[in-house]
Order: C-alpha cells, then structure tokens, then sequence
C-alpha cells in the first residue's frame, strides 16, 4: 500500500481531501445498524459536481486500499471500532498521513446518517441443513426425426422411462453463517453444486425438480417472507454477461441506478445527481470511466472488451443496492489485476454497508482469498468444510494433506476436492485421508469446526433480534421507495418512472442499431409507391370497386407480416436478470417496447398511407382519410401486439412462428376480404369476430364506399353495339348490390349485400378495437413461475431438469498417463514473426489505435504467454496475428522470414474465448468433420478418423465422446466445451501456430491445470503455441516458456523469457525500478501491479518507454530483425511443391461431409422439424375445412382463388422458420469456422437448401391431403396429381430458395424478416389477385409477369376451375326485363356472340336472370390465369428457382465475403446527430 505524496500535507489539499470525503456517494438505500457500527457517507449540502475529479479519484484509491484490509466479523460484529487499539483495524497505523483523519471523517458519515434519519439495511444469513433435489437427466438420449415417426412408440418409451424416472440430489447438508458485513468463498470444481448453493440463498429454488430441503433465515427472517417482503434485497449475480449490446455503457449503468434511486438522498441530492455521483463512483472503481460512450457489444456486436463487460454486469448488481449479494464466478474473463480490483470492492461493500456476500471463484489468487472472511467447500453436492479462511488450510493439513509450493489456497483447497488432482500426502497418512465425497462429509460431520459452526448458528440466532430487523428494513425501504409505488410493491420506483425510464433505454436501444427501424421506413415507402402505382386511380365505376377494396385489405396485410417479422426472443434472458435485480416490472418493459417503436412505426405507416392513398385515389375527404388512417394505426398495433404476446408465450422462435403462422393464416383469410360472412361456414365464422382486422376492416370499407355512387362501367349487361339505344329499363348492373333499371350501384347496398356491414357500425368497431388494442398488448402475458426464471449459461443449469456434470468428469486415466506417442508429430513447420503491427479502427467520428508497433515471435517448441490487463488488446493482437480481424492493419507479419500465404489460416490453429459448435453434434462427429475438411484430401478417411481418436484419448474425452454437444445446461459443460474447441483445432494438425485466446477462463484451477499442461506437452513435441491467459495462478504462469506483456493502447512492456520462477521477467522490472517481487508472490500480479493495471492502479513509470529505451527490448527488436534475415535466407517460396491452397480439400469432398453434417442436424432438430409439422398439418386442415366444399357459384369460384393464395402465403412463415434455422449455422461459420477456411462459404447455403428440401416435400404433401380435397374438387389424378406437381413440388423448391437467399444476404435476422415481408407485399401485390392485371398500369404490368407468384396461382387456380361449370346463386344473378314482344333468349343473343354468362330460362319474357360466367374457363380469362399456360408456367418455375440459388450466392458473396455495406447505421446515426445540432 503506497503512501501519500508528501505534497499533500499542504492545507489546501488536506481540506479537498475532507471535502471529497464528505461528498462521497453511497448506496443511500442500503443497510443499517446503532450508531456504533453504521458505516454511511453524508454528501455536503454545497453544490455538488457531477462528476469526479483526479483528486477524488486519487483519495478514493487510496481509501479503498484501507478499507479492502479483511475484517474479522468475530468480535461484537462491529465494522469498525472507536478503540484505537482494535485488532482488526489499527487506525493510528494506517498509510494514512495527519492529512487525512480516517476516523474523524467515517465518526462524520455516521453522525450525518443519524441527523439525517436515513436507515440503511444489513442482515446476516443463517443456513442449517439445506439441499435439492434435480432430476437425473445424465444419460437422456437425443431424439431425432424417427421418433416423429415412431410416435406411438415414442410415446411408449416417455411413458416408461417417466416410470424409472430417477432423481439426483443436487446438494445436501449445507450448513453456513454469514455475519452482516462478511464475504464468503464458496470453493468446488464445476458442477460441485456451487451455483446451486448460491440459487438457493438467494431464493431461486423454483428450477428443482426434487424440491428443496433445509432452512435458509436472514437474520431471523424465514426465506419465503423474505422473498415476500424484501426480495429486493437478495441479488443473484450469474456467471454470464447478458446486456442489450447496442446499449452504450453509460446508458447500461445509468438505467440500473435509475431503477434503484431511493426516494430519499443524503443531503437532497436530485435524482439526475444521484445517478451520475453513484455511477462515476463504480465506473472509477471498476475502471469503465474511458468506456462510458462505447457499445457493451457481445460476441457478435463489436464493443467493449469481455473482462469490461463482466465489470458492467457487477456495476449494474450493485447498483441494485442489495444487502445479500451471491455473485457466481464473477471473475471470469478478468485479467488479475481487475480481479484482485473487484474483489477489493466487494470488501469496501461490506466493510462500510455491512452486506453480506457469497462468492464463487474458480480461480482466485492469495490475494483476492485473503479479502474474504470464510470459506466453504463444497464436494459432489456436499459439504466438506465450513470455516475461517485461515482455519482451512490448517484443517485440511491435519487431514493429512500437504500444499504444494506456490499453489494458492484456493487453488489446494479445490485441488483436493478433485480425485485425480495432484495431491501431497503427509508419510503416514496415506490410507488415512478422504477419497470420497462421503468420507470427507463423515469426516467434517465429525470435526469440532463443524459442532463450533452449529453452537455459532445457534448463538447467532439467539442474540438477533428478527423483529428489529424487520422493522428496520421496513423502514428503510419506505424511506426508499418512491411515494407513488405501491406499498406491497417489490420495486423501488413507481410503475410510471418504471415505465418512463424503460422508455428511453427503448429509445436508445433503436438509435444505437438504426438498421431495421430504417430499412422498415424505407421498405415502407417503396412498397407504398409500388402499390399505390399499381393501384394507380383505381376506377370509380363497379369495375374499381373490388380494386379499392384490394387496396385497403393490402394495406391492412402488409402490415400484419411487417408485425409477424418483429417478433424477438433475444431480449429475454436480460428481461428475466432485471426482474431478478426488482429493476421494474415485466410489463414496464412491454409498455415501454411498445411506445418506442410507435413513433417509427407512425412515420413508416403514415408515409405509406399518405402515399397508397393518393396515389390510388381513394375517397378524398378528410373524413374517409381520418377513419382510414385511425383504423390502421388500430389494426397494426393490435396485430403487432397480438404476435408479441406469441412471442412471449413461446420458448423458441420456431415455436412462435409456427403460432404465428396459423395466426397470419386467420388474419388473412377472416379480413372478410377472401371470403365474406355469408360464405363463412358456422364451425370457423367466431374466427372473423375475435380477429382486429375484421372490425378494421369493415370500418375502413365504410369510410371508403359510404355514400360513393358508383356507375356501371363494364359491367352494364347487355352492352355492346346493338344495345347502345337500349332503355335503362332493359339493362342492369351485373353487380352485388344492383337495382333492376338503376345505372348505378350505392356503395352501401354493395357493402350490405356482399359483406353484411353498415355504416352505422363504424363507431362501435372503434371501441371493440380499443378492447383489442389493450387486451393484446404484451404487458399481461409474460410467462410466470419457474420456466421463465432461465438464465441459460449458469454454471449448472437452471431448468427442470439438473444435467449431471459429474457424470463426465475426469476420468480414472490423467493426462499424465498418456502415453508419449500420443503426442508425436504435432510439431510446427517454422518460426512465426510479427513486426511493428498496428491496428486502427473507427471510433466516434475519428480513429483509434488498439495495437501500438507490437514486435514479437513465436519458435516451433515454445509456449508464449499473452498477458495484460482487459482491454490492453490482446484478444486484438491475437485476432490481428491469425488474419481475423477487420480494419487498418500495418506492419508485417512473416512465416520462416516470408509473407504468409493463402493457406496459412487454414494451417493455424485458432481456440476462441466462445466455445461455438453445432448443438446436434456429438463430440466424436465434431472432431472428424474439422479433421476431414482441415487435413488434405489425399491423407485417407481411416488415417484422420484414428487421428481423432488419438486426440479424444489426449484430451481426456472418452467417456463423453458420443455426448451431444448441446447448450450450456443441457450438454457439455464448461470445461469438456474448452476441450472440445482445443480438439477440434488439434484435429487439423496445425502445422504452423496454435493460438488460444484465454483457453482457462471459466474453468477451475484444476481444470486450468489439466488445459496447460496438455499445452505443454504439445509444446515438448514441438508445437508453436501463442496464448492468452487470465488470473494466471503462480503454478500456471511459470509453465509458459516467454511473454509478451502488454498495457492499455496495445503496447508492449516486456517480451522475453520468463525464466525459472519467473526470475528473469522479475529482475527485468526490479533492474528499472519496479519494488521487489516477494517470493510468495504470485509473478503475473505482480507485474500486472507494477505497470499500473487495473481499473484504479496508476504508476509513474511509463514502462512502455522504459521498454524501448531498455537493453532487453532493443535486443529483442535486433533479434527480431535476425530471424527474418536468418529465416528469409534459409527458405524460398519454391520449397513449396504445391502452390498455396486457401482449402485442404476439393470443393467436392467438402460438399459431401458439410451436406452429410447439415442432414444430420437436421434429423436431430425435432423442436424445429415438429414445429414445421404442425403448421403444414394444422394449416391445412384450417384453409380445407374454412373453404370447405366452395360450391360451382360465382363466390365459390372467387373462394377457391383465395384458398389458392392462402397456400402460396404460408410460405410467409415457413421461411421465416427456415431462417431462424439458417441464421445459427451461418453464424458459426462466419464467427469460427470460415475464419480457418474449413470450406467454401457457398456450401452453407447449398447444404442448407438441399437438407430443407425433403422435409418440405414430405410436410407440403400433408398439407396437400389436409387443403385439397376438402375443397370437393376434381379429384382424378389428372387434376390433383398435376397440382401436387406444381405446389408441393416446384412451389417449395422456389419458396425455399427465397427464404434462403433473403437471408444470406441480410445483416441479420431482423433485417431478413422485413426484407421478407418487403418481397412478400410485392410478390402478393403483382400476382393478378388484389388487383387484375386489367385494371394494372401499363407500366406495372412488367411487374405482373415477372412476380413468380404469378405463374404459380394461374397454374394452380387453372387446375381447380378449368372446365368447371359454374351456377350462380340466386343473389348473384342480374335481373333485368327484356322489351316488349321479347323473350330474355332473344333479347341476349347479340350479347352472347361476344360476351360470358348464361341466362336462367332464355324463354322468360320477364324477369331475366342472368349469370356473368356459365363456366370456369371464363372467370380464369377475366383474371388472367388461362389454362393454356398450365405448362408453360412450369418452366417458369425452374427458371426462378435458378435464379434465386445463383442470386444467394452471389449476394452473399458480395456482402458477406466482400462486406460491401449499402446502408452504414453508423454514419446514418451521425448525420442524424448532425442535422439535430444544427436545428
């Protein structure tokens, strides 16, 4: 610890220093006690800064380094003593100078918490006896399509293995005690039940299928009324990272302490100046200051680094003001430095609030062990100790073990728990100690620790006072919560200020990813200017009136599917975290979504009706708009809510879609646009009155035809050249709604007769779509109890069902039993350099540079260590090295002293920090694909088979090689994950490099170990092998052979040899004037702390400098140079016999194998094939039986066009399916394997379409059965297996390859679905249905024959209606009387030479009915579907289906391979800044 500047005696900063003191923000909310031992802070009533200021930051350094000192819980509980002579903290011996008055200030934060009244909580926590109990799920087999079907049998086998269904405890006989204001580690290797241990403190024992067992109290208080009443004091912290990636930090951080302000602050601050003292507290803490404007990101979103994400995760878990903290391994992805920094803090927390925190920690320093007060540990679900930290060691050593030298605590203490680790037994002991799980519970059950464990519960809840606490908390969370929040209301904030604030992080969530909202506007317009020219001043006569409402009905569709490409599962584990934390409502979060995209979603959809409306001149006055414009907004917002409440019902996207498509179906078709209320059959007509469109619909009719006089136009029978001089009285329209002898039709009779609406109902419509719009929206129907609470990656799962990570844990054989001919022929061709290496990317309207001149080289036989603080960019640096990174790149990077070429990504091995594999996939499967696309083609299929088999033995995978790889939870864990992306790299033989980016983070030191050791053991056989590694234990670091250090800003502080027990690296920065190393220290902390690393380190040594200037980093820059001109000399380019290929093998072997990996986990997806099952099936069924038996009338004929069209519209949400499906395995490609070149980037595509394919053949044909023949159509094979030709096959072939193309060339999966929908509403619009192709511009009729849908409902229509005699129904005949002296025969004879239709009985002479169409052949000619062009059509399909495969090709290649960018969200939000400055 340093000690102050002696400048800092003076008067001026001694005053600062109080000042600053007196103004530092706490959580004003939290904890409280008597006046003795409540740690507060008390903020000046003076004007107060907004942010720290250099002097602060420099005093909270240093008051942090005090109070991060262990405090022993033991003695009266006290935080700190007002005796001088306390043993835990000797004040008058602190670093603090007379300058700075420790005890004077906190006497001054207690006294101003007690004039003030602000009570601040703290609870202990007792646990007796506690477990759980998981369904054993350790061997469950994988299903596949044959169980779909085998279904009857399938259904045999739950049955029966429901019967022997067997359960697994989870965790049993935990006993604890956490004092107010102590830390405690709970130690174990993964799966151990340490992530359930911390579930169950905090509450969440929902996800135990067994139940739960034991008493969990807080002082006093049973857990269940704790959840009741303060469930906002519990927070459970998970290991992963889930944020809103677009989010910048600030805007992360700002929004969790917004949801947690309490209504009443130290001195009055304001709300604004409570969240930005509070956040520049923790982001000065957490180092996160330099970070504040720059996305979170994720590993897809480009942002902050993971070790700056997981300190945004324990910002926003502090924020929430809890007193019980359980944090799961939070310092995964931490460098050291920052480690030590969180674990610092947590000890300030506790040390000043009294919290109360449990830890779990996989691999924690002495450093960061010495911060805590206890420690458990925990053994296969049981408990093996409970103690003092430095009770532990010594515990275990009369066991009879012995800690290694230089091995952490918390490293042995792990150690012991795993059976194969390296164990030192004491002489004499070695049949004594434990082996077991159960002999070590024997043995600590038997321990005086655990009686003195059980008499401190006892006494501990004897002495508390359960109704003193109570009160106490209830006071504080009054003086907490907001005065408009409910009082039984778990949440700080009022629902309104819930509301408010979910708002604007809504807003920010769509102004930091612009790209969907704008390809919405702009699809929206385009689709607005197409259709509203198609529609182009539709007629005023009868011959327009089917056209005006074709443009309503188009208008209310278009924006159905803009809503069905909305629905979104992503944002819910971050839902679910905040819900958690008591940040706001579920519902807060739903209203808020909504009122966020509203506003985009009114400038698309007024735009596109300003447009569609003039432009096909619809009934101009304001009434008719207005009513129009309302009923829309009405409509889309329902129909948009209507499918987030899917969304949110569902737990997958393919389940949603398939909801949802059955849904889209009924909007379509009970609109009473396809098929009117007459025409509806009883069974399905409630449909069309639960629906919004319906109502919306008809209102929106009424304001367009109510009053509008609508001449006969075309359809004035008889017409023609004899009947120009024909009375009005012999003539009539031949129109629904016509009067005998009226040369006009009033558009009320025409909605009356052939929709049943009237005028009067509009008004009443408007209230029943207020009913819709509040019934629907998503705030009601968030998902409750346990199958919500999922938060996927946890170290242990938490569904229902516990996977048993034991069960595949090391196996009886180690590492170190591998034979050494294992290892043989994994050395590397040459020697690896980099020179000067610079990396620039764009950063907010400038540049930034991540990588400095970085100089460095790797040698076949050498383990080289990456090392820095997070964000000093060595994930950057790595990426840079392998040819994987995107921007600026200088300097050079040579192989044996020559440029790398096309292969050597190939040639390289590459571990990412994300374990990403094929779920469907079993361990061995995985390992023989990488070896079959990454080894050349002329190696045989037995040779990289056994090599795999080879490293399955190397890697210790045995026993759960034919294990599918799974999700976090439900398959591979952690550690057997790692292993698996080393595997699959290790497989292709690298014969180059291997790069490893943090290969031990998330594991154990155990499991670290195992990892390390078979890197060097691969280094022994010579392979080259860069890495970096995090929280490196001292053990660990010194197995690496050389290091290159680097600091923020990517420059290099040391790059060499770090000698035994690190003693060359260490006298390096002793030799320039670094303190000395102590020998129990651990070296990489060390250094880390001597360069000034971590979030509040700072140094006044520039070692950067102090490299360059040094003897060692001009000798490593000359021996650099050396090896190039060395290495350079000794090989040519033409050693190479063959000429570099960017592949291993030809592109038609990898067809082969990546088309044989897509079928299979096609076969294995059951949720996704099951998904698409059910709608065909259900589909069709429901477009059957809704035009069930359509009859030969005129209506019938129109009906059966409308089945027709629905069938072509289920595609909408087929391909929507099919991408949800596609997008994931483009996304491994593209994040990992593309970056090594398994294979060409087209056979995704094309193995994908083919593996498609055979299910929508087999699925199309059941809906084929379940649609045609309820229709009572033609049923010889002439006519439906002609059908079956066109739909279920050329139909799905063209579909299929439109989703995917629409896919591939999208950013992501939101963009695909509105680029969907945009091709949707021209495909529909243009194919001849809405609107004729004689009422179509001219200039639109291209689009009409180049729409494929076009071609495939002629055809398919065709087939139904050809030579179908049509017989009208007597409401659509025309009645009109011939002249005197004619019958009805001789009076149409002129008109039947030329014209359609029959008349009823041509010898009436009054009275004449007449039906526009005798057969169907007629109505096709009318809607330009003639049955001529049956066969010509089907050579249409061939030619679109090729198109739209080479057009996927192509357009991935140029946005994907070539990333061409049309639209740049990023400049476009900047323009927008701009043009709002300006204003």
């Amino acid at each position: 610890m340093s000690q102050l500047d002696s400048s800092s005696s003076s008067q001026r900063e001694k005053q600062s220093t109080n000042d600053n003191i007196n103004r530092w923000p706490t959580n004003m909310s939290s904890h409280s006690d008597s006046s003795e031992d409540r740690i507060t802070d008390t903020i000046n009533k003076q004007e107060t800064t907004s942010s720290l200021s250099i002097n602060e930051i420099s005093q909270l350094q240093r008051l942090g380094e005090f109070l991060s000192q262990r405090t022993s819980r033991c003695n009266n509980s006290q935080n700190i003593s007002s005796d001088d002579n306390d043993e835990d903290i000797d004040l008058q011996s602190s670093i603090i100078t007379e300058t700075f008055d420790i005890k004077k200030e906190f006497q001054t934060f207690v006294n101003n918490a007690d004039n003030q009244g602000i009570h601040l909580r703290k609870s202990g926590v007792t646990i007796e006896d506690i477990g759980c109990i998981g369904q054993d799920s350790s061997s469950l087999e994988g299903s596949t399509v044959s169980d779909i079907l085998l279904l009857p049998y399938t259904i045999f086998k739950k049955i029966k293995s429901n019967k022997k269904n067997k359960m697994r405890i989870i965790l049993q006989n935990i006993n604890g005690l956490a004092k107010p204001g102590e830390m405690i580690l709970v130690l174990g290797r993964p799966g151990a039940g340490c992530s359930s241990l911390l579930k169950l403190i905090a509450g969440i024992n929902q996800t135990f299928a067994g139940g739960c067992s034991g008493e969990i109290t807080y002082d006093g208080i049973p857990q269940k009324e704790m959840l009741q009443k303060f469930k906002s004091d519990i927070i459970y912290n998970g290991e992963e990272d889930v944020h809103f990636p677009y989010l910048t930090v600030q805007q992360t951080i700002d929004f969790a302490i917004g949801c947690k302000t309490p209504a009443k602050r130290i001195n009055g601050l304001t709300k604004d100046q409570y969240v930005t003292r509070v956040r520049d507290l923790y982001a000065t803490i957490f180092g996160l200051t330099h970070t504040y404007h720059t996305r979170v990101g994720n590993d897809f979103v480009r942002g902050i680094s993971g070790g700056e994400r997981k300190r945004v995760s324990i910002v926003e878990a502090l924020a929430t003001n809890g007193s019980i903290f359980c944090w799961d391994n939070a310092t995964r992805g931490l460098d050291a430095s920052t480690a030590l920094e969180y674990a610092n803090a947590i000890r300030v927390m506790t040390n000043i609030l009294g919290s109360t925190a449990f830890v779990t920690i996989y691999q924690a320093s002495e450093n960061i062990y010495e911060k805590f007060d206890k420690v458990t540990i925990i053994h296969s679900g049981k408990q093996i100790f409970f103690g003092d930290i430095f009770d532990a060691k010594k515990y275990f050593d009369n066991m009879g073990f012995i800690c290694p030298e230089r091995q952490s605590t918390a490293e042995y203490l792990t150690g012991i728990t795993d059976p194969n680790g390296y164990h030192i037994i004491k002489p004499g002991f070695e049949h004594l100690v434990p082996k077991t799980a159960d002999e070590f519970e024997n043995y600590w059950l038997q321990s005086s620790y655990y009686k003195q464990l059980r008499q401190d519960i006892q006494i501990y809840k004897n002495t508390v006072d359960t109704e003193e606490t109570k009160e106490l908390y209830r006071q504080s969370i009054e003086q907490d919560k907001s005065k408009y929040a409910r009082k039984k209301s778990a949440y700080t904030i009022s629902f309104p200020e819930q509301v408010r604030l979910c708002t604007r992080r809504a807003f920010q969530r769509i102004y930091g990813n612009m790209t969907a909202k704008i390809i919405n506007i702009v699809a929206a317009v385009v689709q607005s200017f197409v259709a509203g020219s198609l529609f182009y001043q539709a007629p005023s006569s009868t011959s327009g009136a089917f056209s005006r409402g074709g443009v309503l009905y188009f208008c209310l569709l278009y924006y159905s599917l803009m809503s069905l490409a909305n629905m979104d599962l992503s944002h819910r584990p971050i839902m679910m975290k905040h819900k958690y934390y008591t940040l706001y409502h579920p519902a807060a979060e739903a209203m808020a979504d909504a009122a966020s995209g509203f506003p985009f979603r009114m400038i698309g959809l007024t735009s596109f009706l300003i447009i569609i409306y003039f432009l096909a001149g619809l009934h101009r006055t304001p009434s008719a708009f207005f009513i129009v414009y309302l009923f829309l907004i009405m409509c889309s917002e329902s129909i948009n809510g209507m499918f987030q409440m899917v969304a949110a019902g569902c737990d997958t996207l393919a389940q949603a879609h398939s909801i949802a498509g059955i849904l889209m179906m009924s909007i379509s078709m009970y609109s009473t646009y396809m098929i009117q209320l007459p025409s509806m059959h009883p069974w399905f007509k409630w449909i069309s009155y639960i629906l919004p469109i319906r109502y919306a619909f008809e209102s929106m009719l009424n304001a367009e035809f109510h009053g509008r006089h609508m001449d006969c136009g075309g359809t004035l029978i008889p017409s023609g050249p004899a009947y120009v001089n024909a009375s009005s009285n012999n003539r009539a329209c031949a129109f629904v709604g016509a009067i005998p002898g009226q040369s006009y039709v009033l558009g009320d009779d025409y909605l009356r007769e052939q929709f049943q609406y009237q005028y009067k109902d509009t008004w009443r419509n408007f209230g029943i779509m207020w009913c819709f719009l509040i019934g629907t929206g998503d705030a009601l129907i968030f998902k409750k109890g346990a199958k919500h609470i999922h938060q996927p990656n946890d170290e242990e799962s938490l569904d229902k069902n516990i996977d048993i990570k034991e069960t595949y844990t090391s196996p009886d054989e180690t590492n170190s039993e591998n034979s050494d001919n294992d290892f043989e022929h994994f050395d590397s061709e040459g020697t690896f350099i980099w020179k000067n290496v610079c990396y620039t990317v764009p950063y907010d309207g400038s540049e930034k540079l991540l990588l400095d001149n970085v100089s460095g080289f790797c040698v076949p036989g050498t383990l080289t260590a990456l090392v820095g603080e997070s964000g000093a960019g060595k994930t950057t640096l790595l990426n840079t090295l392998a040819k994987r990174n995107v921007g600026k790149i200088t300097g050079d990077m040579l192989l044996n002293g020559l440029p790398i070429d096309a292969s050597f990504e190939r040639r390289t091995g590459y571990v990412q920090q994300q374990d990403a594999h094929i779920a469907e996939l079993t361990v061995r499967e995985s390992l023989i694909f990488s070896a079959r696309m990454r080894r050349p083609e002329s190696v045989p299929d037995a040779e990289k088979c056994a090599y795999v088999e080879k490293i399955i033995n190397v890697l210790d995978m045995r026993d759960y090689a034919d294990v599918l790889v799974g999700t976090v939870g439900s398959g591979l864990n952690v550690e057997q994950r790692k292993k698996l992306s080393i595997g699959v790299e290790l497989v292709a033989k690298p014969d180059v490099l291997l790069f490893l980016d943090e290969p031990t983070s998330g594991l154990d030191s155990q499991s670290s170990w195992s990892i390390i050791q078979l890197l060097k053991k691969l280094k022994e056989a010579g392979q080259t092998i860069l890495c970096t590694i995090h929280q490196p234990s001292a053990t660990l670091f010194e197995q690496f052979d050389r290091l290159l250090l680097l600091r923020k800003g990517g420059q290099t502080v040391y790059f060499g040899d770090i000698g035994n027990n690190s003693d060359i690296l260490i006298s390096y920065f002793e030799k320039y004037g670094a303190r000395k190393c102590s020998p129990t220290e651990n070296p990489a902390e060390y250094i880390l702390e001597v360069i000034g690393a971590g979030a509040t380190e700072v140094t006044d040594v520039d070692w950067h400098q102090v490299w360059l200037n040094s003897e060692e980093g001009q000798r490593a820059r000359e021996e650099v140079d050396e090896n190039i001109l060395d290495l350079a000399h000794k090989h040519s380019m033409s050693e190479r016999n063959d000429r570099p290929r960017k592949y291993a093998t030809s592109y038609f072997y990898q067809f082969k194998y990546v088309y044989l990996r897509t079928a299979l986990t096609f076969w294995r997806s059951t949720s996704y094939i099951i998904s698409k099952l059910m709608l065909m099936t259900v589909a069709g069924l429901y477009v059957g039986f809704t035009f069930f038996n359509p009859g030969n009338s005129r209506i019938g004929m129109q009906n059966t066009m409308f089945a027709v069209m629905i069938s072509i519209i289920l595609s909408a949400p087929l391909m929507n399916q099919m991408q949800v499906r596609a997008i994931a395995t483009r996304d491994l490609f593209e994040v990992r394997e593309s970056k090594s070149n398994m294979f060409h980037w087209s056979l995704i595509m094309t193995t994908q379409y083919l593996s498609e394919i055979p299910y929508q053949f087999v699925f199309s044909t059941i809906y084929f059965v379940s649609s045609y023949f309820p229709l009572r159509n033609r049923f010889e094979a002439s006519r439906s297996g002609v059908y079956y030709l066109h739909y279920c096959v050329m139909f799905q072939l063209y579909f299929t390859s439109l989703g995917l193309m629409i896919l591939y060339m999208s950013p992501n999966l939101a963009s695909a679905n509105l680029i969907m929908g945009l091709c949707l509403g021209f495909l529909i619009a243009f194919c001849g249905v809405v609107q004729p192709m004689r009422l179509m511009p001219g200039f639109w009729t291209f689009m009409w024959k180049a729409s494929p849908y076009t071609y495939y409902i002629q055809s398919l229509i065709g087939i139904m209606l050809h030579e179908k005699p049509v017989i009208c129904s007597k409401k659509e005949l025309t009645y009109f009387n011939p002249p005197e002296g004619q019958t009805c025969g001789e009076y149409m004879t002129q008109f039947f030479k030329t014209g359609t239709g029959y008349l009823t009985d041509p010898d009436a002479t009054t009275n004449c009915g007449y039906c526009i169409y005798s057969v169907g052949d007629e109505y096709l000619d009318y809607i330009s579907a003639p049955y001529s062009n049956l066969w010509r059509n089907f050579g249409f399909y061939f030619a679109y289906t090729i198109f739209n495969m080479f057009a996927m090709v192509a357009l991935y290649y140029i946005f994907h391979v070539r990333k061409l960018i049309i639209l740049d969200p990023e400049k476009i939000s900047k323009l927008l800044k701009k043009l709002h400055i300006k204003k």
